[in-house]
C-alpha cells in the first residue's frame, strides 16, 4: 500500500524530471556519445603562456578522446567545449617539505576550466567547473629542460579525469 507520503515523494520527482532538457536525461542516462571536443583559452591564459597552450590543448583532447572510449564518436550529435580560464605553475617544482612554512611545504599547479556540453542544435545541455591540482614536483626530475611541459600536460590529464568523471554523471 501507497503511503501517502510515498505517493507526495513520487509526484514531487517526477514533477522535477519532467522540467529537465530532453537531452540532459538522455547524455547522462543514456551517455549520449559526444560528436566532438574543442578546446579553447582565455585571452589572458594564451597571453601568458604562448605556444605552450597548444600543448595543453593537444594533451586535453587526445586525453579526453581516449579516456571516453566508446562514448567519444566522432560525427554524433553531442559536442563538448572546455574553456581553459587559469593556468598556474607554482615557481618551486623541487618536492615537498615538512609542516611548518620554514620547511620549504611543497607547492601546487594550477588548471581551472569549464567544461560545457551543447545539443546538435547548440543548445547547453549541462556545464561544470573543473579545477585540477597537482604537485608541482610530481612530473619527474625539476632540473630537467622539459619540467615545465611534463607540468602542464599532468595538469591537463589531471583536468581531461575530472571532466570524464562529470560526463559519467
Amino acid at each position: 500500500m501507497t503511503t501517502r507520503r510515498q505517493f507526495l515523494a513520487s509526484s514531487l520527482a517526477g514533477a522535477a524530471l519532467a522540467l529537465l532538457p530532453a537531452g540532459l536525461t538522455r547524455a547522462y542516462a543514456q551517455g549520449a556519445p559526444l560528436g566532438s571536443i574543442r578546446v579553447e583559452f582565455t585571452r589572458t591564459v594564451t597571453e601568458a603562456w604562448g605556444d605552450n597552450v597548444g600543448l595543453v590543448r593537444a594533451e586535453l583532447e587526445n586525453t579526453l578522446a581516449e579516456i571516453l572510449g566508446p562514448g567519444f564518436q566522432r560525427g554524433a550529435g553531442n559536442r563538448l567545449v572546455v574553456t581553459v580560464r587559469s593556468l598556474w605553475l607554482a615557481s618551486y617544482a623541487g618536492g615537498g617539505g615538512g609542516g611548518k612554512p620554514s620547511d620549504g611545504g611543497a607547492s601546487n599547479d594550477y588548471l581551472e576550466s569549464t567544461a560545457t556540453v551543447y545539443d546538435r542544435a547548440g543548445r547547453q545541455i549541462a556545464s561544470w567547473p573543473i579545477m585540477s591540482t597537482e604537485l608541482s614536483g610530481g612530473a619527474g626530475a625539476w632540473y630537467l629542460p622539459d619540467v615545465d611541459q611534463r607540468r602542464l600536460k599532468a595538469l591537463a590529464r589531471n583536468n581531461a579525469w575530472w571532466i570524464r568523471r562529470y560526463l559519467a554523471g
